[in-house]
């Protein structure tokens, strides 16, 4: 009888085990799918940063330090192989749009050119649709670090090679931008 009641635990624990590491499996599958998504706005993303730049070249030729930002920018992110790389250089490329940006103030004729304004559109859907993904891997990233550091998943996942994972925020030169007050003019 004891026998059966020790066995019987022991085919508890493995079931409780089972459980819990296929729980943190599914997380982290979860977890990379949502990167996934990113990688399929982020590859749009990249295709039409240089019709941008080449539409922008005609007008702002003398801004090719600007220009040539965004490019190395956007050059480093489509090299980037691991989430973190990735991360760290979307960021990068963020913050070298985010200059573009200011740059393109001082051209009015560019802001009225009807290509510029199609492909300035079709790069907000994507900075829109590249948001929505990132909130969406950022709370697939949340459920799994909750689930790799929680009690008592977080055993099962110190035993089995699962760690806490980084959310792909803003970066330090945007979070910057946005403590800052935007300039409204008329």
């Amino acid at each position: 009888m004891t026998i059966l009641i020790i066995v019987g635990i022991i085919v508890l624990l493995g079931i409780i085990f089972a459980s819990m590491y296929n729980s943190l499996v599914k997380l982290r599958n979860n977890r990379e799918n949502a990167f996934a998504d990113i990688d399929v706005q982020l590859k749009q993303r990249h295709d039409l940063i240089p019709q941008l730049v080449d539409t922008v070249k005609g007008y702002a030729a003398h801004e090719k330090e600007t220009l040539d930002r965004v490019i190395q920018a956007r050059n480093g992110a489509v090299s980037a192989r691991t989430i973190d790389e990735k991360i760290a250089a979307e960021n990068q490329l963020s913050s070298a749009l985010s200059g573009l940006k200011i740059t393109l103030e001082a051209y009015p004729d560019l802001k009225a050119n009807q290509n510029f304004l199609q492909l300035q559109e079709e790069i907000a859907d994507v900075e829109n649709k590249l948001a929505a993904v990132r909130r969406y891997f950022n709370s697939a990233t949340k459920e799994y670090n909750n689930a790799v550091q929680t009690f008592p998943s977080n055993i099962i996942a110190g035993m089995t090679g699962f760690q806490r994972e980084i959310m792909f925020d803003l970066g330090k030169n945007e979070r910057a931008n946005l403590e800052q007050a935007p300039k409204i003019s008329f």
